[in-house]
């Protein structure tokens, strides 16, 4: 009984040892069946330095069958360690916090599908589910963020992580975003043929909202001469660090000017043609399409070996489009809604 974690996945990655430690499975036995859903996990270092990407899968998270995944994507001299901080500490302090934010019909009970249930644009939400993880992940974002902020032996006022979470509970995901790395959803339309619907919004300095945010707070967005298609973050009386997303945990530097670790919170109600999610770091889209995922990870006939498979057509793109550039580190998260094995 009890939480068995492990730094392997369905799928395990043979790469390298660093590598095999970026991707940890965790599973809840007194909360899980035994039986989660099938899911595949990957990572894979760039040609940048050590790989500065982690990723989670948490198994039996809040509710029987509930279900955490996350991937989070390093910068920064520190931000290999901050990643993996990131990973293993956040899951706890939102579920700590969802426990706390528990109304008194739900607390010590994890089944919301007598919860009340409205219909509001287009999908049916449990509205005490919602409210309750909301409030969880707002506050555990913080949390973090001042526990990184407090570490006396560990520099992140110039490093940091980006994050993107799902809580899946019951029918529902909470989705939670820091950054530009991505979630999808792999769906089925009316018309029977597989299409992406994007989860979330890559918060970059190139959004007009975030870039306000930021030089409302006195801090500057441009792109250099050799790269006019990236906008970054810069210090309002220095040209660093040139920061590429608009919020992150870290980059202390910046957060009196407009970096921020609040995240942005969005749900989906699941239906029968939802087939599976996929989260991954930005070294993925940055190459690789929503479609082109999506296709991918349907395509693949042995299902533990979906996220690898996507990883490595973005490995072969980075070296098609940007044959001069460092191929980015890639980290990928697979969660198939529909099927289920026993671990094996």
């Amino acid at each position: 009984m009890g939480i068995c974690i492990s730094s392997a996945s369905l799928e395990k990655n043979q790469e390298t040892e660093e590598d095999h430690e970026n991707i940890v499975y965790v599973e809840d036995s007194l909360c899980s069946n035994g039986i989660p859903g099938l899911v595949s996990l990957y990572s894979k270092q760039g040609m940048k330095g050590p790989n500065q990407d982690s990723a989670i899968l948490y198994q039996g998270f809040g509710m029987e069958e509930g279900v955490f995944c996350g991937v989070f994507d390093g910068h920064g001299r520190n931000g290999r360690i901050i990643s993996k901080l990131v990973r293993d500490r956040l899951p706890w302090l939102i579920l700590n916090r969802g426990n706390a934010f528990k109304s008194p019909e739900t607390a010590g009970s994890c089944d919301y599908e007598d919860d009340k249930r409205s219909f509001k644009d287009g999908l049916v939400v449990s509205e005490k589910m919602l409210y309750e993880w909301n409030e969880a992940c707002n506050s555990a974002f913080k949390a973090m963020d001042k526990e990184l902020k407090l570490l006396e032996n560990l520099d992140c006022n110039c490093s940091g992580t980006t994050a993107v979470t799902i809580i899946h509970q019951g029918r529902d995901l909470v989705i939670a975003n820091l950054g530009d790395s991505r979630a999808l959803l792999g769906t089925i339309t009316d018309e029977g043929s597989l299409t992406a619907v994007q989860l979330t919004t890559d918060l970059k300095p190139s959004l007009p909202q975030e870039a306000e945010r930021i030089r409302q707070s006195n801090g500057r967005v441009f792109a250099l001469k050799e790269e006019p298609n990236v906008q970054r973050v810069w210090l309002p009386y220095d040209d660093s660090p040139g920061l590429a997303m608009t919020r992150s945990f870290g980059d202390f530097t910046l957060k009196n000017y407009g970096i921020i670790a609040t995240p942005e919170i969005t749900h989906h109600h699941l239906t029968c043609k939802d087939k599976f999610l996929v989260l991954a770091t930005d070294g993925v889209w940055d190459v690789l399409t929503n479609e082109q995922v999506v296709s991918i990870v349907w395509s693949v006939e042995k299902k533990e070996a979906a996220a690898r498979t996507v990883v490595d057509a973005a490995v072969r793109s980075w070296k098609q489009k940007f044959p001069l550039s460092k191929v980015d580190d890639c980290s990928v998260v697979c969660l198939f809604l529909q099927e289920k094995r026993h671990l094996i």
